[in-house]
């Protein structure tokens, strides 16, 4: 082996690795074939297997690699070979084209039979990058075309790991031992980012709260995400050891990352929701826009008894009025919710609303035993009524405490709330003045939850009259 192949700082050797899949997820067993180049102080190695996955490979995945089902009929599960493999790897350097896939693979394979490995990891995408940054394009088949790389099996395990091991040996054709030294060192000593994002990607990045925006090819976001320290938390993303498939998607998706440095916690929590509202990005399941959002309003009617109207979000003033239990997100979980608690609480389905039936008789429920007979007279109106009142005390919406808008306090910021709506953040008089002149947004139950719980934890709230006097003033002005 030519000196400087195998730098001091890498004693246990090298493993170029590729990997095939079926194109599952990596939390199955969706490996179809392994290849390694071993490369240490004793030589050269080659090892390969191809790999029997708990699924049928696809056609395209078939025709784009050449592996099919019947091939992998016979061959060994992961379990099988995983003492092997791990033996391969175990003390090397893995070396890999988008190494965050097959790693990522692997180590989920590995956690499925009990071992864990921990290698240190280099990806060729980011050495490519570092050593040649006036190209755009760092694919195994523009490294192939770029530095003559002599292919014999593209697609196949074995073939790609054998392109990364002469890619390897072109590179130190071209540059001094300790350039790529010094290279392989910081990469392996970085956090380690999707391959598709520039080594600077972070650089200016600060710890501090705010919202971070993962992009992929256009200008909508895939992932809008928050966090009271910004750099940890987006790293946190790419040092997963991918658990998850979506995480998994996601960092392969990343392109791009923006953010919004805020004041605080609260700052960023309303951020995020109302980002996420507006960009419906695709990895957010959470905080997304209700279109169908209702609530049960309890009433009396002209005799006193107690009746249930369900009502939409649109219909209703909102944090004005006392009435009201829910919120839901549509009919269907209203009723379901409802039907719930009159199970529970013996309550009668027809007088809810929930069932027909012909007054005075006994209900189905009645008849088994799980309503208390106010259908038809066992049970007195009033005392149906009361005991619905209290089944509903947990979902009571809180009314809104104050006269009128109020504002939070948090660093230099001052977040105007009413009546449970989010008016905006202001920084100085002429803003909160504007705030106050636009009026209150469409009410956001997301929003709701968010403020409630910070109005009942925090004491630095500034009153309508204070908020008031800072207007006139700034119209005055």
């Amino acid at each position: 082996m030519r000196p400087g192949l195998l730098p001091d700082f890498l004693a246990g050797g090298i493993a170029f690795v590729d990997i095939e899949t079926t194109g599952g997820p990596a939390q199955r067993e969706s490996i179809t074939e392994i290849g390694i180049v071993e490369v240490d102080e004793g030589g050269v190695r080659e090892w390969a297997t191809l790999v029997r996955p708990a699924m049928r490979i696809p056609d395209h995945i078939e025709r784009l690699t050449g592996i099919g089902n019947h091939m992998v009929a016979d061959a060994p599960r992961f379990e099988d070979i995983a003492d092997e493999v791990f033996d391969r790897l175990q003390g090397r350097l893995f070396v890999a084209h988008n190494a965050r896939f097959d790693h990522g693979y692997l180590r989920a394979a590995f956690r499925r039979v009990g071992m864990d490995i921990r290698p240190r990891v280099l990806c060729t995408v980011k050495l490519s990058r570092r050593l040649f940054p006036d190209h755009r394009r760092h694919s195994l088949d523009h490294l192939i075309e770029r530095h003559g790389l002599d292919v014999s099996a593209r697609h196949r395990a074995l073939g790609d790991a054998q392109l990364l091991w002469q890619f390897w040996q072109r590179l130190h054709e071209r540059f001094a031992p300790g350039t790529i030294a010094d290279a392989v060192r910081d990469l392996i000593g970085q956090a380690s980012l999707p391959p598709n994002l520039e080594p600077d990607a972070l650089g200016d990045m600060p710890d501090a709260p705010g919202v971070y925006l993962f992009y992929g090819d256009n200008e909508l976001p895939l992932y809008v995400g928050k966090s009271l320290h910004l750099r940890t938390r987006v790293l946190s993303h790419f040092s997963a050891d991918h658990r998850s498939d979506r995480e998994l998607s996601l960092s392969q998706q990343v392109k791009r990352i923006d953010w919004i440095e805020t004041s605080g916690e609260l700052g960023a929590l309303l951020k995020e929701a109302e980002l996420v509202k507006r960009l419906q990005p695709t990895h957010n399941r959470l905080l997304r826009r209700s279109r169908d959002l209702c609530a049960w309003r309890l009433k009396a009617d002209m005799i006193g008894d107690w009746q249930l109207e369900l009502v939409h979000a649109a219909d209703l003033d909102l944090g004005r009025q006392d009435d009201l239990y829910g919120f839901f997100r549509s009919r269907r979980e209203a009723t379901s919710r409802l039907r719930a608690i009159a199970a529970e609480h013996a309550l009668c389905p027809p007088l809810l609303g929930l069932e027909k039936h012909v007054p005075g008789q006994r209900c189905f429920s009645y008849q088994l035993k799980k309503c208390r007979g106010a259908c038809h007279g066992a049970e007195s109106p009033q005392a149906h009524g009361l005991r619905l009142i209290e089944a509903l005390h947990a979902l009571k919406v809180q009314a809104w405490p104050y006269d009128g808008p109020v504002g939070l306090r948090e660093g230099d910021t001052l977040h105007v709330v009413d009546a449970w709506c989010y008016l905006g953040a202001a920084r100085d008089d002429e803003s909160l003045a504007e705030l106050l002149r636009v009026g209150r947004p469409a009410f956001d139950l997301d929003i709701y939850k968010l403020l409630a719980k910070a109005l009942a934890r925090r004491q630095a709230w500034v009153p309508l009259r204070e908020l008031q006097a800072i207007a006139r003033r700034d119209a005055g002005d």
